[in-house]
């Protein structure tokens, strides 16, 4: 009975953690979907974009879609475990273990397909610099997305300041955005710009997954431990409802 009831308790927190992260994500993926001026947004506006950037712009209804199941997830564990319903746990187990060997699979293709990938950001890289000599400093989108994330990421450009150049700004005011200089004098001319340290978004964003890789790795494995261990628990708990 004490070990019964010990199963039941590990049900509890494994499927609060679910439930918590499954409200986080589907909370994400909803601000990602209505906020218009995200950076997905200004990627869907980009002319000539590559076509397998529409995959990319679909992440919003991933997230919805990974936090619905993962909040049914917490509902039917939490459910199977206090009604003691053997078809709930059930159910918990088979999902647990689809969502597990899917996690899996897009791992691999990530490992098999990351040369795809770079490519794409190339291609994608191009098409923002465009963007950027077209409309900087004359569409308010474009200037304010770009100023968000400069400012955020300390970074100048998606290459670095000669994104820039030609661009309405530049040939306004002849000078480069403030986040292009490495200080905070106004304004930022072209010679200040030239001597600054600043480095490309994308650069900088390269470097700052890179520096946070093992925290990624680490959340990856937590993960992949929760779900076994969850599977785990439920069978057992299945197992055990007969003969309690």
């Amino acid at each position: 009975m004490g070990c019964f009831g010990f199963l039941k308790g590990m049900m509890f927190v494994f499927n609060g953690i679910i439930f918590l992260a499954g409200a986080v994500i589907l909370g994400v993926g909803i601000w990602v979907k209505v906020d218009s001026g995200s950076v997905l947004s200004l990627l869907g506006k980009i002319p000539n974009a590559p076509e397998q950037l529409s995959q990319v712009l679909n992440v919003g209804y991933l997230l919805i879609a990974v936090g619905a199941v993962l909040l049914i997830l917490g509902f039917l564990g939490c459910c199977g475990a206090v009604k003691e319903s053997k078809c709930m746990l059930l159910l918990f187990f088979v999902i647990i273990l689809l969502v597990f060997i899917a996690e899996v699979a897009g791992a691999i293709v990530i490992l098999v397909f990351k040369p795809l990938a770079n490519d794409l950001i190339r291609k994608l890289g191009v098409e923002m610099v465009k963007d950027i000599k077209n409309d900087y400093g004359q569409n308010p989108d474009t200037t304010g997305l770009w100023n968000s994330t400069m400012e955020t990421l300390k970074c100048c450009g998606f290459n670095n300041y000669t994104d820039f150049e030609g661009s309405p700004f530049v040939t306004e005011t002849k000078n480069f955005p403030l986040p292009c200089c490495s200080s905070t004098a106004s304004p930022c001319s072209a010679n200040n710009t030239m001597n600054s340290d600043v480095p490309g978004c994308y650069e900088k964003l390269v470097t700052l997954i890179d520096s946070n890789a093992v925290v990624i790795i680490g959340v990856a494995l937590a993960i992949a431990a929760l779900e076994i261990s969850a599977m785990v628990v439920s069978m057992s708990l299945y197992c055990r409802i007969d003969s309690k």
